[in-house]
């Protein structure tokens, strides 16, 4: 089975929490704080396998959790940091936030790491928090959560020529006879399902990555037949094989059938007309193949928009005796070779520019009223500090209602009209609001 597409979640291991402890030894009166501070919490990192060839693992298991670092100790001893996660993809895999669509990566080369979901921070223990004005600080922080989000991967297969054509018109068969590759072949329309890929060697020692990529229809832009499903995979090929059915034996014309197709890829990615192509004339073993052959050049070079333009390459070949595949095979090597890849996402990548004046369009915080008064306050940089205070400490406490008021909190309540005595929620913590 070929899986192309998938959406799995993603969650980094939690920083482990700061310590708070105190020297305790005998003869060291006042031995001042020694809490140690906790360990970071693992990532989880994407990494190439050039053994896979489909995104099928992730059928099953779609939820990948790392593990979180180790609690600080006493002595001053920290935590230990926890191992990394990592997930095998096969190359060609695209990724991209789930919720913004953002791209993350592009994951071609085999061993390539993309870390998608960042560990989170040890707390600091006791011990960071001592100063002249407070030797001996009841006070550590709670590590840093780990950073959790929905990721979608898209695998886009690596290709250096793809196969292209309407059903049965002989991909398959052209592929079985120039690579090892075995795929189903059958005398009907959409024996090809998935794409399959095949090495081919030349007479000459050159060789390539060839995709036999499943029948396309008129209409397969807007989700005729296979639709767009496998369209994505000719985006990474640079040489497009065109294969025609030039007997006409399913009835069709084939040079309606040329212009069919292009225009299918034209409406799924313009880019891709961008591509040189090779017509590949199969089936000429069949009756009528060389007239149609010939009326088919006639219409070629009369639909020609450029005179002073380089004809596009016709070779005449049979899958079925293996009549001129071998000039065929010579030819796309030659075209290869003088053909640089085409990058499929250089519109979305960001220069890495820093930017001294930048300030998040976020709220530090938000504020709500539920309908029994209560006071709920939310924001990602508010909830990240909730997360990394220890409540069992006094000092801890008052620290964090220091950080909520030099971040506005008290004013913005105030202006909203709290008045003493009222519920203030975070999360599932409730204190009273004082004025």
């Amino acid at each position: 089975m070929f899986l192309d597409q998938v959406t799995i979640d993603v969650k980094a291991g939690k920083g482990g929490d700061g310590m708070v402890a105190f020297r305790r030894e005998k003869y060291v009166p006042d031995g001042g704080p020694a809490g140690g501070d906790g360990g970071h919490g693992g990532a989880v990192i994407l990494k190439v396998d050039e053994g896979l060839r489909t995104l099928m693992d992730f059928r099953y298991n779609r939820h990948f959790k790392a593990t979180p670092g180790e609690k600080g100790m006493s002595k001053g001893m920290h935590g230990r940091g926890s191992e990394d996660t990592y997930v095998s993809v096969p190359p060609g895999t695209t990724v991209r936030d789930a919720e913004t669509g953002v791209l993350i990566g592009d994951l071609i080369e085999d061993g390539q790491e993309l870390v998608v979901a960042k560990g989170g921070r040890g707390g600091r223990g006791n011990t960071r928090f001592a100063s002249p004005r407070n030797p001996a600080p009841e006070l550590a922080e709670n590590g840093e959560p780990g950073q959790e989000r929905k990721i979608e991967l898209e695998l886009k297969v690596l290709a250096d020529v793809g196969l292209v054509g309407f059903p049965s018109v002989g991909k398959s068969t052209i592929l079985s006879v120039i690579s090892a590759a075995r795929p189903k072949i059958g005398a009907y329309h959409f024996t090809t399902l998935v794409p399959n890929l095949g090495m081919v060697t030349t007479s000459d020692h050159r060789s390539f990555v060839a995709a036999d990529l499943p029948g396309l229809i008129e209409g397969a832009s807007q989700g005729v037949g296979l639709g767009t499903q496998f369209l994505r995979h000719i985006e990474r090929t640079r040489v497009i094989l065109h294969v025609i059915d030039m007997s006409g034996s399913e009835g069709r014309d084939p040079y309606e059938d040329y212009l069919a197709i292009n225009h299918e890829l034209s409406s799924h990615n313009l880019r891709l007309l961008e591509r040189p192509q090779i017509i590949v004339a199969n089936k000429m073993d069949m009756p009528d193949s060389e007239e149609n052959l010939k009326t088919f050049k006639e219409k070629l070079q009369a639909e020609k928009e450029d005179e002073f333009a380089d004809d596009i390459p016709v070779f005449a070949i049979s899958a079925f005796t293996k009549q001129g595949l071998e000039n065929l095979l010579n030819a796309t090597a030659d075209l290869l070779e003088v053909t640089p890849e085409f990058p499929l996402y250089e519109d979305e990548i960001e220069e890495d520019v820093v930017n001294y004046g930048y300030e998040s369009d976020e709220p530090a915080f938000t504020i709500t009223r539920e309908p029994d008064a209560t006071w709920v306050l939310g924001g990602d940089k508010l909830e990240k500090l909730f997360k990394m205070t220890n409540f069992d400490h006094d000092e801890t406490v008052m620290r964090f209602a220091r950080q909520l008021r030099s971040m506005g909190v008290d004013e913005a309540l105030r202006k909203r009209g709290a008045k003493d005595g009222d519920i203030v929620r975070i999360n599932n913590y409730e204190f009273e609001f004082v004025d």
